[in-house]
């Protein structure tokens, strides 16, 4: 479940985390990496994407009706991934003891099950409960799914993971299971991010931009680069730039953001001089109207935008996903992504183009809209279109490169061949 995606070469999108995943292996994406996402729109409702393409928008349990088809889907996925090569790790979401959900697991150790998988359990100390999490994990599970988890690791500890060695003989001795290490916290490697309960961890008082944080915020990946300030509510400070992210409900988050008072704040801010920047869903708000004739994200027909872009969209039933190569005003090339549902027009003054030459979003009056996810990603077209030079742009290969170092240094890595050779058996 995120509202964090990127699209497949192939066509199709998946989640981010996914996508980082397949980076770090060398490997381009692959709707099958990530066959049932789900795109909150609501508290109660989602976007279901079934191997990469919209299927339906459905509530919580509309979706557990959907059990057994959606599992199809899932086994489809695996089988062809099993096909290709010789492991594939299956990431479960959430618990493996929820026991309640066990019936319609589709993302956990049902699947692990069904296939005989060996489990690695991993908990997050940081988070406190460590040996409730783990032995109470494993003692809620049937002897057979017991059988199934091979060993545990613990993730996210702060300090000398030397110290938690009477913890971790205690562990293996409660649960019978080998620890295949205790990994400390790794504060300066940044991935991308899954969804946006890690903005809880990056907050700023002092950052020179702003950007609202919608309660169905999407993509925010777009701003990893850059100082913000996630606001919520009017801040009393004036600020170089804001920006509005991606959406997964445009209409129901600008009555949102009108509801919080903010958008008379983003008005202020412009007004006083602030660059106001509109990323896929923000870009829609900023115009003067946004129509939903369809209903695709919402029951409101259509609503009035903040007006800054002479701009309207229309949102569509069918969905745009790509990879695209842009060009800035200033001929600098660079790497992007759409995902939306809907089209704006007209573009009378745009900000970047394709590669074809064709017109890309608009830059109007210190305003400017865009689809190009990705684009603020790109240390050039930062310093060209804000201003600001980053000092050091992170290297994705790098920090991948620094994970598998950290890796090395704290797994027991006889105990990890040990259980790669058993699970290739």
């Amino acid at each position: 479940m995120s509202n964090n995606s990127y699209p497949c070469p192939g066509g199709g999108e998946i989640g981010r985390a996914q996508v980082a995943q397949a980076e770090a292996c060398g490997l381009p994406p692959s709707v099958d990496m990530n066959p049932l996402l789900l795109k909150p729109t609501s508290d109660k409702g989602s976007q279901v994407v079934v191997q990469g393409k919209v299927w339906r928008n459905l509530s919580a349990r509309e979706l557990y009706e959907q059990h057994e088809y959606l599992r199809e889907k899932v086994e489809e996925s695996y089988a062809r991934l099993a096909a290709t090569y010789d492991f594939i790790v299956a990431e479960g979401a959430g618990s493996i003891a929820e026991l309640n959900l066990r019936p319609t697991d589709l993302v956990n150790l049902g699947f692990a099950a069904r296939h005989r998988m060996p489990v690695l359990l991993v908990a997050d100390i940081d988070r406190g409960g460590v040996f409730a999490s783990v032995f109470g994990t494993i003692a809620l599970l049937s002897p057979a799914e017991r059988d199934l988890v091979r060993a545990f690791a613990i993730n996210r500890f702060r300090g000398d993971p030397s110290l938690f060695a009477s913890g971790v003989k205690l562990l293996e001795e409660k649960t019978a299971k080998p620890c295949l290490g205790v990994f400390p916290f790794l504060d300066a490697v940044r991935l991308d991010e899954e969804d946006s309960v890690s903005l809880e961890e990056r907050r700023s008082s002092t950052a020179p931009m702003a950007a609202i944080r919608f309660p169905r915020i999407s993509n925010f990946t777009d701003f990893r680069l850059l100082p913000v300030m996630w606001a919520e509510r009017p801040i009393d400070r004036k600020f170089e730039v804001v920006f509005l992210p991606g959406t997964k409900n445009t209409i129901g988050d600008l009555t949102w953001m009108r509801a919080q008072r903010l958008d008379q704040w983003l008005l202020d801010q412009h007004a006083a001089g602030a660059r106001i920047v509109g990323i896929c869903g923000g870009y829609q708000m900023l115009g003067e109207r946004i129509d939903d004739p369809d209903h695709v994200e919402s029951d409101c027909a259509s609503a009035n935008g903040l007006g800054l872009l002479p701009v309207t969209t229309t949102l569509l039933a069918q969905k745009t996903t790509r990879t695209v190569n842009g060009r800035t005003r200033g001929g600098q090339s660079f790497h992007a992504y759409e995902i939306h549902m809907g089209e704006t027009s007209p573009v009378e003054a745009p900000c970047f183009a394709y590669v074809n030459g064709s017109p890309e979003g608009i830059e109007w009056n210190r305003c400017l809209g865009t689809y190009l996810h990705g684009a603020l990603e790109d240390p050039a077209v930062i310093e060209e279109y804000l201003g600001y030079r980053l000092r050091d742009a992170p290297d994705k290969a790098e920090i991948y490169n620094r994970l598998a170092d950290w890796f090395d240094q704290y797994a027991d890595l006889k105990l990890f061949a040990r259980r790669l050779a058993a699970a290739k058996s």
